[in-house]
């Protein structure tokens, strides 16, 4: 069954200034619901401070949930930063669950492999790849992941997608994370390369009918989808 994306316009949102007020309000409550150790505050510290983004307290939380929800025993993820998404879905993942974490950074990598012996995580339970992510993709066997996390550049998204989809089991999970892009892919005015090339896999997804799928608007969004 296909549905119907309707136009940006046809969400109206609401301009009342009080009302958006209590919105935020509402937002940063939520954000700050699950609460973040000093072990992830760090990674995020570091994080901007090499210039990549980290997930949100919020979104790290549903990715936790996700993970814990269908037992995640073999997790792929794709652009590990400083490891702060990596620390989130561990938490939630099988005690014996092994993360697959690929960056084409090497320094995101060691401050990754930092957090990651900080929090006390087994070495034996984390794969840290350095390389390109399509290539490493290509290596992994597929329909054998549980979930797989895409938090690589907007342009490589399309292509880390199609792949993304081979290495999911049935019934596995495919979450985009920074999937409204800084608040652009609501904006009809915004045509940007980035922000038209997730906009183009955000809409194309809500018509992919091997998928069953959420566009949930915490931290910089995350889409979810499960594979059927």
């Amino acid at each position: 069954m296909k549905f119907q994306v309707r136009p940006y316009a046809y969400f109206m949102a609401p301009t009342d200034p009080r009302i958006l007020a209590i919105h935020r309000a509402s937002c940063d409550y939520a954000e700050g619901w699950s609460g973040e150790d000093g072990i992830r505050a760090h990674a995020r510290a570091k994080a901007a401070e090499i210039g990549c983004v980290a997930v949100s307290p919020g979104a790290g939380a549903v990715l936790r949930t996700f993970a814990a929800a269908i037992d995640a025993k073999n997790v792929v993820e794709i652009g590990t930063g400083a490891g702060v998404s990596a620390l989130w879905l561990l938490e939630g993942m099988n005690s014996e669950g092994i993360l697959t974490s690929i960056d084409n950074e090497a320094e995101h990598q060691l401050i990754a492999k930092d957090a990651i012996s900080q929090a006390g995580i087994s070495s034996n339970r984390v794969r840290l790849i350095h390389g390109n992510s399509q290539e490493v993709i290509d290596r992994l066997t597929e329909s054998a992941y549980d979930l797989v996390l895409i938090s690589g550049k907007p342009l490589e998204l399309s292509a880390h997608l199609e792949r993304a989809q081979k290495l999911l089991r049935p019934g596995g999970l495919l979450i985009i994370d920074r999937a409204l892009w800084n608040d652009k892919l609501a904006d009809p005015a915004q045509h940007d390369p980035e922000t038209s090339a997730i906009r183009g896999v955000v809409e194309n997804l809500a018509l992919n009918e091997d998928l069953i799928g959420a566009l949930l608007p915490v931290g910089g969004g995350l889409l979810v989808a499960v594979k059927k």
